[in-house]
């Protein structure tokens, strides 16, 4: 997935060539399109069995590019609640990918509603009740335009059902804990709540200071900076950061690597249906990880801003420099 591609022309109205993910999901999240299950208990084992509604909109996917040759489907996941594919458009449309979509949600909802009539026949000869929908929402399309972004969504998608999995065999990890007193601010947690006990915790937080001066040349105070963060967790420090700079991101990379304990700060709280990123999964299920959100989900919430930056950095100091209640 290498291979160097070229993002929409400008004017083409999401008709041009490009790479979208595309989520649909079963309005009520009942596992009407599978069943999840885990030989021997082992998360990478894990794999989907479909219902015949599944096998359905499986086929539903892959007839899109049938009707819209300029469309390939270079990944496909089905879940138990939801289904997950990625499209590459190879070539200029003569309708945007929300139009050729347009003509799968149709389907789709026909599927949907011939399933609802088939368990519920009695209730819709009576007339007392008319079948619920199976699909309300018209699927989520993002568009995926920057460097990495393919790579990362195609493995996020190939391992969907080993992380259901992990997530089901390692529940304690992955339940969203609320109201968290942590120096007298409430959080909102997902990961291991015990590594708040550990007495020996630094912050990450490269400075601006930093970054210019390695811009103008004089790059040996961050590289040191940055190879200090990395000592400090291997000698065993929880490190504690909202990670937002590109230079706290490859600091983390390092962690994450070399699986040190992390408190990572969110700018934004936990959703009905929360997963961790693909980047932070594995070390939560692991124990090595406690993110942690100040602030309250908002679903509308999309870019964080100075402010909130200067906020989180002042959050991961006072969890790092003070004991924790």
């Amino acid at each position: 997935m290498s291979e160097q591609w070229h993002w929409q022309r400008f004017g083409t109205a999401w008709k041009g060539v490009g790479i979208y993910h595309i989520t649909l999901i079963v309005s009520s999240r009942e596992p009407l399109l599978g069943t999840l299950v885990i030989p021997n208990n082992d998360p990478d084992e894990a794999k989907v069995e479909l219902t015949p509604l599944g096998e359905q909109i499986k086929s539903c996917v892959r007839s899109i590019p049938d009707y819209h040759p300029e469309i390939k489907i270079i990944g496909l996941r089905m879940m138990p609640d939801h289904v997950h594919f990625i499209l590459h458009v190879m070539q200029e449309m003569p309708v945007s990918i929300k139009a050729a979509l347009r003509g799968f949600w149709q389907g789709v909802k026909i599927i949907g509603r011939e399933y609802s009539l088939s368990v519920s026949p009695n209730a819709i000869r009576d007339n007392q009740q008319r079948p619920h929908p199976i699909f309300t929402e018209t699927p989520f399309i993002r568009p995926l335009s920057r460097s990495g972004q393919l790579d990362a969504m195609m493995q996020y998608v190939k391992m969907n059902p080993q992380r259901l999995a992990t997530k089901r065999l390692k529940p304690g990890f992955f339940r969203v804990q609320k109201g968290v007193d942590i120096n007298g601010t409430l959080y909102e947690t997902v990961g291991n709540i015990s590594i708040l006990l550990s007495d020996y915790r630094k912050t990450v937080h490269v400075s601006h200071t930093l970054v210019e001066a390695a811009t103008g040349g004089d790059s040996e105070p961050l590289r040191d900076y940055m190879n200090g963060c990395v000592l400090s967790a291997r000698k065993g420090a929880v490190m504690v950061s909202p990670f937002i700079s590109p230079q706290e991101k490859d600091v983390l990379a390092v962690f994450l690597k070399e699986q040190h304990s992390v408190i990572y700060i969110a700018n934004n709280g936990f959703g009905k249906y929360y997963k961790p990123s693909a980047l932070l999964f594995d070390a939560v299920a692991a124990g090595r990880m406690l993110i942690v959100s100040p602030w309250k989900y908002n679903p509308e919430k999309k870019h964080i801003t100075r402010e909130e930056c200067v906020a989180l950095n002042d959050f991961a100091s006072s969890i790092a420099t003070r004991s924790c209640q």
